[in-house]
């Protein structure tokens, strides 16, 4: 994802002279192509990424278009009070783009696990929160929020994700993405979960069920039409993320409980608890019970249960 981020933004840059980068002294590898292109409009403000914000503040203020970039936690947890104050506040068009979302960064440990970041930029004032199924989504993302009047959050994997469409979708910020229609259960997936949230539903409608999958890239704000929409035809709905409690499973349980419809509902997300475990991504998703057996044994439980 964080290489369609890349090329994008380079692509933008070239025809918006508003547009500039900022990142707290990581992205090699990646960012040096808009470094190079653009040097004038390019800084590397070091580890200091309270600095980084207060500076993107001041640039956007200015006139300027500004884009953030960091790993998860580092422009997220360190430097929240600027976010909220010089940001949010003034509701500046600062896009902060963190990449490493949920496990991505899963050997390195606790301190680069990205798994609180959604809950706490959905709570923002004038904070658009989205996080990208795969690299087609990032791609039309990116082009969006470079648009948006206001601060945004945008969520990415780390590299190597696989795309999941197989064509580009219709991407409106606030809308869901239907990947595929069904009348007995609906998947709604953000961010990474995509991919496995596809395939999850391909084994499931091998057994004879009817599956809705829907992407929902935009976590603020949310597609509430769409979500309704769909309990009210598969009356079972569950939710999928790499993240833990106040993210996209806590925010449709919010729209089914204030809407009154009757629906079975239950959220696939990582535990409350630390994950104190270093290892793979893919490890310690199946620790958490998002890998592929856990999500269809999730799906088979809510679908054969008798109510």
């Amino acid at each position: 994802m964080r290489t369609a981020f890349i090329d994008t933004l380079c692509e933008m840059a070239a025809q918006e002279p508003r547009i500039w980068l900022l990142c707290a002294d990581l992205g090699y590898s990646v960012l040096e192509r808009f470094a190079d292109r653009f040097p004038d409009r390019y800084v590397n403000v070091g580890v200091a990424e309270q600095n980084m914000m207060g500076i993107a503040a001041g640039l956007a203020m200015s006139g300027k278009i500004v884009f953030t970039y960091s790993i998860v936690n580092f422009p997220v947890m360190r430097c929240f009070e600027q976010i909220r104050n010089d940001v949010c506040y003034h509701n500046l068009n600062v896009n902060i783009v963190a990449v490493g979302g949920g496990l991505s960064y899963g050997s390195l440990g606790y301190t680069h696990h990205g798994i609180e970041d959604l809950a706490v930029m959905r709570v923002l004032p004038n904070m658009t929160v989205i996080a990208p199924g795969d690299p087609l989504e990032a791609k039309l993302a990116t082009q969006a929020i470079a648009n948006l009047s206001g601060p945004c959050y945008l969520r990415l994997g780390k590299a190597g994700e696989p795309q999941v469409h197989t064509r580009e979708p219709q991407f409106e910020i606030g809308k869901a993405i239907e990947l595929q229609s069904g009348t007995d259960l609906t998947l709604i997936s953000i961010g990474g979960m995509l991919d496995l949230t596809v395939k999850a539903a391909e084994k499931l409608t091998m057994q004879g069920y009817s599956i809705e999958v829907l992407s929902m890239p935009t976590l603020y704000p949310l597609d509430e039409q769409s979500i309704l929409q769909s309990a009210q035809k598969t009356k079972k709905i569950i939710t999928l993320e790499e993240h833990g409690i106040g993210g996209l499973g806590s925010a449709v349980a919010e729209v089914l409980a204030q809407s009154g419809e009757s629906v079975k509902f239950k959220p696939l997300r990582l535990k409350r608890e630390a994950v104190k475990t270093a290892g793979s991504q893919t490890v310690l998703r199946s620790q958490q019970g998002l890998d592929l057996d856990g999500i269809v044994q999730s799906a088979l439980a809510m679908l054969q249960r008798v109510y």
